[in-house]
């Protein structure tokens, strides 16, 4: 089953090999990239239906202008660049925390976890198909929670969940061997952190 599962992954991009070629462009790209205002408005057309869309392509024209008026800076120029240090600073320290939070660690020993808490063997790659379809859910749940709370918000509460949650699950992993259903905990704190990722980093 599992070579089926992964060679489904090459169907949708099958769809999107055959379907792609029939979607029109971006009005956006026709427009600023291309300069062409007549393919522009055929564009929206087809996307949005007849009507005025004046107002959208004169949003169009007001990138394009904003997009002419910036410089474009190579990498060590942004590095220099005293105006961006903060903005640099928080996407380095983004980015190194979404390495090293811990979610590669949580899918590399789910297995032994699932193992230990004595599941069948051929139950095992579909609870971890589970971990992963979970994330996937909590991934979609966060497109509608951050523009209610903010990005910041789900950066710091979900960084602060998975840090309990990994400390819960240390003294799971640690005492399951004491008491029979720590193994269980194990399992529902992998989901819990799982869930905590998608929503947050």
């Amino acid at each position: 089953l599992w070579p089926w599962l992964l060679a489904s992954s090459g169907l949708s991009a099958l769809v999107q090999l055959v379907t792609l070629p029939f979607f029109p462009d971006s009005p956006s790209y026709l427009l600023i990239q291309k300069g062409n205002e007549e393919a522009c408005r055929k564009a929206i057309r087809k996307l949005w239906g007849e009507g005025d869309h004046q107002a959208e392509i004169d949003d169009i024209m007001k990138e394009k202008g904003a997009m002419a008026s910036t410089k474009t800076l190579r990498v060590l120029e942004v590095i220099k660049e005293r105006s961006l240090r903060w903005q640099l600073y928080v996407l380095v320290i983004v980015m190194t925390t979404l390495q090293l939070c811990g979610i590669n660690a949580i899918y590399f020993y789910s297995f032994e976890v699932f193992h230990t808490a004595k599941f069948e063997e051929y139950l095992i790659p579909y609870v971890s198909l589970g971990v992963g379809l979970c994330e996937c859910l909590s991934s979609i749940l966060c497109s509608t929670l951050i523009d209610r709370f903010g990005r910041k918000v789900l950066l710091w509460g979900g960084y602060l969940l998975m840090c309990s949650v990994l400390a819960l699950l240390t003294m799971t992993l640690s005492l399951q061997h004491r008491f029979f259903w720590m193994h269980y905990f194990s399992v529902i704190l992998i989901f819990l952190f799982v869930v905590f990722f998608g929503i947050g980093p």
